[in-house]
């Protein structure tokens, strides 16, 4: 099956962008990854790179091939899957914000009980650094939150579950309204260069809301914190997998439903091996989601 690794080369060298960089990728000297993509480009009887110094450009005919390859390095992946005692087996790699991290780590462990075959690596970050990732096959998936605008088009987007986005303060606070408490204490704000922290402003300005700022952090958990320890007041979602809204040293205000919520789901590739992997991590998270909404 040399052709399928010659296939699964290209695919590395169109990822990512030169023969040196795809050659440490797949574990091949650059001598190899060019002696394959020159085979390759003579078995198809057309360029597939401009080389251009370091780099190497699809040409428009590779950007044509690419989807092919990519459709069938996946069958073929498939293909070795089937016949197998556990289906749901193989490496896979998936990437996660912090606040969904603990669930999905949970249903993974469960998944490798029941298929000792299946081989799984999970990675934080934040969404940001993580849809990229996705997108150029570093990873194959990953459980990130909603982002404005449309989906590139070799990406799937499936929403999961969403989360309220609500005011929080110490439970020693003075009983005022979540207004007067975001106008008069000090605000503790989410990073708004992050997703999260983007939505939260929205959702001030939705509601007018005025806020008496303070601090701003990228972590949820530290902000919570100081919020326990009554330095400030905040606005967050409230974590569908955390234990805020029960906690006794917090007190949590709502906010109008018809302030913009925080929307979690798993972006993929549209074309990879490990579809049915993803399909039932995805329906794990949504009834865990369901039956811990219930509680």
């Amino acid at each position: 099956m040399s052709n399928i690794r010659f296939l699964r080369t290209f695919i590395a060298v169109a990822r990512c962008g030169s023969f040196a960089a795809a050659a440490e990728k797949v574990a091949l000297t650059q001598a190899a990854v060019s002696m394959q993509m020159q085979t390759l480009e003579d078995d198809l009887k057309r360029p597939l790179f401009d080389r251009v110094g370091r780099t190497n450009r699809l040409t428009s005919m590779g950007k044509e091939v690419l989807p092919q390859a990519e459709r069938l390095v996946a069958l073929y992946d498939n293909m070795r899957l089937t016949g197998m005692n556990d289906e749901i087996a193989g490496s896979i790699s998936i990437g996660a914000v912090d606040s969904v991290m603990g669930a999905l780590a949970s249903v993974v462990t469960e998944m490798k009980a029941e298929h000792p075959h299946l081989d799984v690596k999970l990675f934080t970050g934040k969404a940001q650094a993580l849809s990229p990732q996705v997108e150029a096959g570093e990873i194959d998936a990953a459980i990130i939150i909603e982002v404005s605008g449309k989906t590139p088009v070799s990406l799937s987007w499936t929403p999961l579950y969403s989360e309220p986005l609500v005011v929080v303060c110490g439970r020693e606070t003075a009983p005022e309204s979540a207004s007067e408490l975001l106008r008069s204490r000090p605000f503790l704000r989410f990073d708004r260069a992050q997703r999260t922290g983007a939505l939260i402003e929205r959702g001030l300005r939705h509601n007018r809301l005025s806020v008496n700022e303070f601090l701003e952090l990228n972590s949820l958990e530290v902000i919570v914190e100081l919020v326990r320890q009554n330095t400030g007041v905040s606005v967050v979602p409230l974590l569908e997998f955390g234990s805020w809204a029960k906690d006794p040293t917090l007190r949590i205000l709502p906010l109008p439903k018809s302030t913009p919520r925080r929307v979690v789901g798993m972006l993929e590739r549209k074309i990879h091996a490990r579809h049915a992997v993803m399909t039932m991590i995805q329906n794990s998270i949504r009834e865990r989601s369901g039956a811990h909404s219930a509680t």
